[in-house]
């Protein structure tokens, strides 16, 4: 079955692109040019997205997880910036609770630290107050006994308390995915692997790109009344391109998260903390596993492949072994990591951590509209203005009036489950479905709570494995690979191994060793299903090779192996 975002179809949809004059393209797939797409999309908008390299293969899937209210942005006096965001993370559960998860986070304070108990109980009293925090969720204080209680490991020395309240963990690349699906359904055309290389003017004015189809090697134009520039760390560049980066620009900085097995990190308890320079740090459970980060240092190297250091690695351990004393972590224990670059808007004289996170929208002479900053939290919102901005524009110069920003309350691909609050229902209710269907119970849950309203169509692929034949590359992989994959492939627009063992699973950050277990059989269908020429396959087994290789070795660890260079292709 070929969808409109199927890795089969993705030239035939550049054409697509090509035969029409869209009225919004989009440059950048990741979580704000998703977001820009679906809003545009669902005001009946035609709307066009191109990605450089795989959808939420920069920021997007780089973060720490976390769809959060912006506790830190409060110590700073960003008022404004809590307020809004705390309100939208629960726009974003409600629309997609498949992707996101209600996280009680600890924030113990000890002695000397950057939050003392009245400032830690009136910071989040003010916080629930300005991110409307509904009732159930609202901050608790906690005695010492009771802080330990709920994380034995924390350092006990000098421990004062500790303040509990909810934060939201989400899967950040699914999360970005599974919006642009939702834009899709309602008509966008969106590409990955397709770089843009020039813009086209008339008479000064922007309209229209030339892209680079990467897979394949052609070049294409795409024409379009407004170009939005939503590229995250590659604003600057897009600008450039435009001859129009004058004014404020980007200052980029790096963060990098450690995973860690449970078992040698047996973490209970989500965890806000203190380091001893004075940053502030999360450790969260997931999956079996532990992952801590972030840091926040200046980055000027390349920003397709940011790379955790060994001062980096480090850091994070330090940080770990201050809080949690009796971990004793140590290099070796690291079984996968990542590293992402944050696209901020440069303010002189601030320290990284310190620089806001709104974001900000710029229009340049040509007409291209950039916005820059921002945060995961706030993509809706950020779409809902800068689409708002397009359409004024299009019904100024004599186009048909759009409606209003349908998409408060618009549930997001697989998000179709009755809302949050009947989401643990609707697992139950497939997950027996699952087992109807001769599906292990334990791989239909997982499927429904991953995948959400999207299941059914899991289901069939699994009930078709065999029925319609099968090759030797799918019979060496089992249903919980083969059934994900095909899915990967036919409805989320997979175009190589990377693309289905990080983006589409995040196996490669949190089961590392599935990954170096199935690479290869996953390989092998990929190429038989999308004709890859031996050089393809070469490449594509070189290019995942290094990813597994940066997950667990610094830049600089000195004279260790690595494979060659990534090509431009990832």
């Amino acid at each position: 079955m070929k969808t409109a975002f199927s890795s089969k179809v993705r030239e035939q949809i550049l054409e697509d692109m090509v035969n029409t004059t869209l009225d919004v393209l989009v440059v950048g797939g990741g979580i704000t040019g998703s977001g820009i797409a679906l809003d545009a999309a669902a005001r009946g908008m035609k709307t066009g997205l191109v990605e450089m390299q795989d959808f939420a293969a920069g920021t997007s899937s780089r973060s720490t997880k976390l769809v959060h209210g912006g506790l830190r942005y409060l110590k700073q006096l960003e008022v404004g910036v809590v307020a809004e965001v705390g309100k939208e993370r629960a726009i974003v559960y409600e629309n997609g609770p498949h992707v996101t998860t209600p996280e009680w986070m600890l924030l113990p304070f000890h002695k000397g630290g950057t939050f003392g108990k009245l400032t830690t109980s009136v910071g989040l009293r003010v916080y629930d107050f300005l991110a409307g925090v509904k009732r159930s969720e609202r901050r608790r204080m906690l005695s010492v006994a009771e802080t330990l209680n709920k994380e034995p490991l924390l350092k006990r020395t000098h421990l004062q308390g500790g303040g509990y309240y909810v934060e939201y963990r989400t899967d950040d690349a699914r999360l970005t995915i599974e919006v642009l699906k939702e834009a899709v359904a309602r008509g966008a055309k969106a590409v990955n692997y397709t770089k843009v290389t020039e813009f086209i003017y008339d008479g000064g004015t922007v309209v229209g790109v030339k892209v680079t189809d990467l897979l394949s090697g052609r070049a294409y134009e795409i024409r379009a009344r407004k170009i939005i520039n939503a590229a995250g760390p590659w604003v600057d560049t897009l600008r450039e391109l435009d001859q129009s980066k004058q004014g404020k620009t980007l200052q980029l900085t790096k963060g990098i998260h450690l995973v860690i097995d449970q078992k040698r990190f047996p973490l209970r308890q989500a965890i806000y903390f203190d380091t001893p320079d004075k940053r502030m740090v999360f450790a969260i459970p997931r999956d079996g596993k532990t992952y801590v980060g972030t840091t926040d240092t200046v980055y000027k190297a390349d920003i397709s492949h940011p790379r955790m250091t060994v001062a980096d690695r480090q850091y994070v351990i330090d940080a770990i072994n201050y809080m949690f004393p009796e971990v004793k972590i140590k290099a070796e224990d690291i079984e996968s990591s990542w590293a992402g670059v944050r696209p901020l808007i440069y303010e002189e004289g601030k320290d990284p951590s310190e620089i806001s996170r709104k974001d900000e929208i710029w229009q340049s002479a040509s007409g291209l509209i950039t916005i820059a900053g921002g945060k995961l939290t706030g993509y809706r919102k950020m779409a809902e203005t800068v689409v708002d901005k397009a359409a004024a524009q299009l019904q100024a110069e004599g186009h048909a009036a759009f409606p209003a920003c349908p998409t408060k309350q618009m549930p997001i691909s697989g998000g179709q489950v009755g809302g949050s609050e009947h989401f643990k229902a609707f697992v139950s209710k497939k997950t027996v479905e699952g087992v109807s269907r001769g599906l292990p119970r334990e791989l239909a849950g997982n499927w429904a709570a991953h995948y959400g309203s999207n299941v059914d169509r899991l289901f069939a692929l699994a009930d078709s494995e065999g029925a319609e034949g099968s090759s030797s590359s799918a019979d060496s992989l089992p249903l919980e690979v083969l059934t994900p994959l095909r899915y990967a492939l036919e409805e989320e627009m997979a175009a190589t191994p990377a693309d289905f063992l990080i983006r589409r699973t995040g196996a490669l950050f949190f089961h590392i060793d599935w990954v170096r277990k199935w690479k290869t059989p996953v390989m092998d269908y990929m190429a038989d299903n999308l004709g890859w020429s031996p050089e393809q396959r070469s490449r594509y087994a070189e290019e995942l090779e290094t990813y597994l290789h940066d997950a667990v070795v610094p830049e600089d660890a000195g004279g260790l192996p690595r494979g060659k260079e990534h090509k431009e292709i990832i």
